[in-house]
């Protein structure tokens, strides 16, 4: 190439006025998109940032909530079991109390069966000897066992009636044991009345010869033929009780009857009565 082809195309080649205007504005346009575009990232970042700090921010809360629900499910779950709870323990004291209602009627049905034991027993030894010996021995047994009996005596009024003589005793010194007037002491006074009398205000196992704590007439059919006079029970006695009543009663209905039977048995050479004594009963 010439210099002067060079020249020529050396001048073609530099851009004119308009063009160098178009490219500053281009450029300028090009740099101010590139300034919008970074903005528009830093915006973007900024936002994905508050995102994504709104995201945790939705866990904890949502975390929160589902606490905040087991803790309402946990407290109506312990409000349900303390309310059990208490429905059980009215329950359990409704049924406390009937157990001690119960337990406390066994107790009394279990008193009522042993006493009916010691009678059945009582009646049972009385009337299961055919000797006079033998039914007082029962009797005095019937009276320390079942009655708590220390010192007392058995006694029978004289044909005369105006006496009643010791049979049996226990505890009773010789001099102590002797005939009682029926007119004028406690033990006639009981004889003639037919009724027991027991000291129901003091001690019974501080009677005494002059006060026993009880008498008990002793009859046969309506016909009153002796007493049992207890002078003091044992030390641990110290009142009588309902069965001890129902002893006395018993002793008082059956004694004499059996020890007279015995002995009526004993004079006829232990033979039973022969058959005639027993026809026609039912008329």
């Amino acid at each position: 190439m010439t210099d002067e082809n060079r020249k020529r195309s050396d001048k073609s080649d530099t851009p004119t006025a308009d063009l160098r205007i178009e490219r500053d504005q281009f450029l300028a346009k090009f740099t101010r998109g590139a300034r919008i575009t970074d903005e528009f990232l830093k915006e973007y970042e900024n936002l994905a940032q508050r995102s994504e700090a709104l995201e945790l921010e939705n866990a904890v809360l949502r975390a929160q909530v589902e606490v905040g629900d087991a803790i309402r499910e946990l407290l109506d779950k312990i409000g349900q079991l303390e309310r059990e709870k208490a429905d059980l323990l009215s329950h359990f004291r409704k049924v406390e109390a009937q157990r001690t209602t119960v337990a406390a009627r066994v107790e009394e049905v279990e008193s009522e069966f042993a006493n009916l034991a010691n009678l059945f027993v009582a009646s049972n030894q009385i009337h299961s000897s055919l000797s006079p010996r033998g039914v007082t021995r029962r009797i005095k047994e019937v009276l320390a066992q079942f009655v708590g009996a220390e010192r007392y005596a058995m006694y029978l009024v004289t044909p005369h009636g105006n006496e009643l003589v010791p049979i049996a005793s226990e505890g009773i010194p010789g001099s102590k044991l002797l005939p009682v007037r029926v007119a004028g002491t406690p033990i006639g006074e009981a004889f003639q009345s037919g009724a027991a009398v027991v000291d129901e205000d003091s001690d019974p196992s501080q009677g005494t010869f002059d006060r026993p704590s009880a008498i008990i007439p002793l009859s046969i059919d309506d016909r009153v033929v002796g007493a049992v006079a207890i002078f003091s029970t044992l030390s641990q006695k110290k009142r009588f009780d309902t069965v001890d009543f129902e002893l006395f009663k018993l002793l008082g209905q059956h004694a004499a009857a059996a020890l007279v039977s015995a002995s009526l048995f004993v004079q006829a050479d232990r033979k039973l009565p022969g058959l005639e004594a027993f026809l026609d009963l039912s008329v």
